[in-house]
Order: C-alpha cells, then structure tokens, then sequence
C-alpha cells in the first residue's frame, strides 16, 4: 500500500468510526464499500483488516459493557452464526479467485438492501421474539460477516425490535461482532490467507478508528442524530449503487 493509498485507507476508516460512533452501525459497510469504489485493497484483505479493527473497537465497548449481555440470545445468534460465517468465508474466496465482477454485484447489493433496510426505524415489539428468530438473523449476520465483515445490519435490524433495555441491545450486539471478528479472522489464520505486508499496513487504522471515535463523543457535527443517519444511508446507497451498476454492465457484456 503507497503512502497515498495509506492515508486514503485511514481517512476512509476513520470517517466509517465517526459514523459508527453517532449511528451505531455501519462501520463494515462504510469501509467495504469505500474500498470496493477505490480498489485501495483486495477485497478479501479488507475484510480481514475490518475484522480487525471491528475487534479492537469491541473490546473497548466491553471493558465495562460485558455485564449487560443478554447472554440467553447471544448464545442463539452465535449458535447459528459461526457455522455460516465459515460458509460465507468460503463464498469469498472462492468468488474473490473466479467471479471478481459477480462479487463486487454481491457486496453492492448487500449495502444496497442494508441502507434501505436500516433506514427504516423498527417496529417495537410488544413480546420478546422466540429463539429460533434469533437462530434465523444469526444466520444471515454469520454469511454477511464471513464474506465481508458486516454482520450488523440484520442483527441491528432484529434486536433494535425486541423489548430489551437499549444497553443490553448494544452489547450484546458488540459481543457478537467481536467473536464473529475472532473466528474470522482465525479462518484467515488458519489458512494461509494473510494479506501481505504492504497491506498489513491497513492496521495503522488502529489509532485512526480510536481517534475518530473519541472525537464523535466530544465533537458531534452540528447536525441532528437522525439527520447524520440520512447523511449515512445515502452515502450507503449510493456505494452499493456505484459498486453494483458497472459489474452488472460488465457481466452483461460477456453474456452478449
């Protein structure tokens, strides 16, 4: 990764945590969406380096959050999570080495119907949801998370809907995020797929997320929550449109 690249990666990952920080969520598909548009990385490496950065965040959260886990549904999401999460990794190698085009369309989509799908505020529910709810969200969350880091909008989506106190919500959701990171990046580990050292590079994002997070608590922009969140789900849209609309010219231009 050049010095420009670099600095491209880290104002991108840094703009990703500002969000995150005001939002809640989106920080993985900021990131991917970012560097799918830019090529700064291979998307497979990206992936990893969010993971990453994903863990260090959560460990943060859960120095003093970890007693608030409703510990009853982490276990349903996890349960169905991690066996997906292996399938979705998977996915991405295999499609990463022969359908680069095919790839890229799947990432656009899913930032496409993420954007739409969180931009919806979620009706409350008058009774908490059966466990195989969580089983069936853990599943989706598992395949998005092993493909491209971004477990959260299907989660976010499902909890943010549950009669639970708004603490339990967030930490149980970063509890997931942060095992779901430790398996994949494990996965990664475990076989051979490391990104190579000019890429590794990417981790100096470290300091850039733990930055920007400290700045959105001290200095919000002059904006409205639910403004900042419009301001999110655009930019969003907007990615996964650019991301997904050459693929499909280009995949059609083979067929013809």
């Amino acid at each position: 990764m050049s010095a420009a690249e670099l600095i491209g990666f880290l104002m991108l990952t840094g703009f990703a945590a500002y969000a995150q920080t005001l939002t809640g969520f989106a920080f993985g598909l900021i990131t991917m969406g970012g560097v799918g548009l830019t090529g700064l990385l291979a998307l497979p490496d990206a992936a990893m380096i969010v993971s990453v950065l994903t863990l260090v965040n959560a460990i943060q959260m859960l120095v003093k959050g970890w007693r608030d886990v409703a510990w009853r549904e982490f276990a349903f999401v996890m349960t169905a999570s991690i066996p997906m999460l292996f399938v979705g990794y998977w996915l991405l190698e295999w499609l990463a080495g022969t359908q680069a085009d095919a790839l890229r369309l799947i990432l656009g989509l899913v930032i496409i119907v993420s954007s739409l799908q969180l931009a919806r505020k979620p009706e409350p529910l008058t009774r908490q949801s059966h466990g195989g709810s969580f089983l069936f969200f853990g599943a989706i969350a598992g395949l998005m998370g092993g493909m491209f880091s971004t477990a959260g909008p299907p989660l976010v989506y499902h909890f943010y809907r549950q009669p639970m106190p708004l603490m339990a919500v967030r930490e149980t959701l970063v509890t997931v995020f942060a095992l779901n990171a430790v398996f994949r990046i494990g996965l990664v580990v475990i076989s051979g797929d490391l990104p190579t050292g000019s890429t590794l590079t990417g981790l100096l994002a470290v300091p850039a997320v733990m930055g920007a997070t400290y700045a959105a608590r001290l200095w919000p922009p002059p904006v409205s929550p639910t403004m900042m969140r419009r301001i999110v789900f655009f930019l969003l849209f907007l990615s996964g449109v650019s991301l997904g609309a050459p693929a499909v010219i280009h995949l059609l231009g083979t067929l013809e």
